[in-house]
C-alpha cells in the first residue's frame, strides 16, 4: 500500500520561502514520476510541478522561476522549494505520483502566505 506523507507547510509572509517534503513508502520510488499539487479554497486541485524518475522537471507557469521540485531517491523523498511566495500561493499542498492516482492522496500540508 502506497503512503505519501507531506510536511513543511506553515504561515509565511509574502516574499518568504518554505520547503515542503514528501516521504513515500510502499512503492519503488526511484522508478516513478512524482508531482506536487495544490488546492486553494473554492478551487480545483492543480498540478504545481512534477519530476520524472530521471530528474527532468516541469513547473506550472504560475510558479516557474519561484518553485523548484527535486527528489532524493535514497530517502524516498520529493521536495518543493518555494521562494518569493505570494498570497495566491495559499493552498493545501499534496504530493502524488504523476499522473496522480486518486487512491494515493494524503493529508497534504497547509501553506498560508500573508500579504
Amino acid at each position: 500500500q502506497v503512503q505519501l506523507v507531506e510536511s513543511g507547510g506553515g504561515l509565511v509572509q509574502a516574499g518568504g520561502s518554505l520547503r515542503l517534503s514528501c516521504v513515500a513508502s510502499g512503492t519503488v520510488f526511484r522508478f516513478v514520476s512524482m508531482g506536487w499539487y495544490r488546492q486553494a479554497p473554492g478551487k480545483q486541485r492543480e498540478l504545481v510541478a512534477h519530476i520524472t524518475s530521471g530528474g527532468s522537471t516541469y513547473s506550472a507557469s504560475s510558479v516557474k522561476g519561484r518553485f523548484t521540485i527535486s527528489r532524493d531517491n535514497t530517502k524516498n523523498t520529493v521536495y518543493l522549494q518555494m521562494n518569493s511566495l505570494k498570497p495566491e500561493d495559499t493552498a493545501v499542498y499534496y504530493c502524488n505520483v504523476h499522473p496522480a492516482r486518486a487512491d494515493y492522496w494524503g493529508q497534504g500540508t497547509q501553506v498560508t502566505v500573508s500579504s
